[in-house]
């Protein structure tokens, strides 16, 4: 197990759409990975892409900063189905560190998804979880929250990310 450095924007990668995970055996190292590079950051979501790793693979834990840690592993995730309402919220993005978005997303949302063991599941997510979810799952498709604004507020968050280099 280890911190794995975390990959920043404009990395091309972070733009890149991930390849599905056929074989399992080899990925129980690279999700450890994940969650000691997620909790290190810390963070409270990480998909593979943001350490480098081009497969459809996310970690999080949305809950864990209040409380035990309940750390969720999603192989091969899609969306099935999302509710009508949507919210704003802040997101902000390790691999963009220092800026934040406002963004819109559906509160909820199920997720179909393959643990560890190879299992499928289909779980019902709101609230934050629902959007950590779809942050991570954007990264799978090569989507960071710059894409997710108005052009006029990309360009101001991306000055600003620019001013902090």
């Amino acid at each position: 197990m280890s911190v794995r450095p975390i990959v920043a924007w404009p990395d091309a990668r972070l733009s890149e759409v991930c390849t599905p995970v056929e074989d399992l055996s080899d990925i129980a190292e690279l999700v450890r990975d994940m969650f000691d590079t997620m909790y290190d950051a810390p963070g409270r979501g990480l998909a593979a892409p943001q350490i480098g790793v081009m497969l459809r693979v996310f970690v999080m834990d949305p809950t864990w900063k209040e409380g035990d840690r309940t750390p969720f592993v999603c192989i091969n995730p899609e969306i099935l189905a999302s509710g009508d309402a949507t919210a704003a919220g802040t997101e902000a993005c390790l691999s963009i560190l220092g800026v934040s978005a406002d963004v819109t997303r559906p509160t909820d949302i199920t997720l179909g998804y393959t643990d560890l063991d190879g299992v499928r599941h289909e779980t019902r997510l709101s609230g934050f979880a629902a959007t950590c979810a779809q942050h991570e799952l954007d990264h799978l498709d090569g989507v960071v929250i710059f894409d997710r604004v108005t052009p006029e507020m990309r360009a101001q968050i991306e000055a600003d990310y620019a001013a902090l280099a």
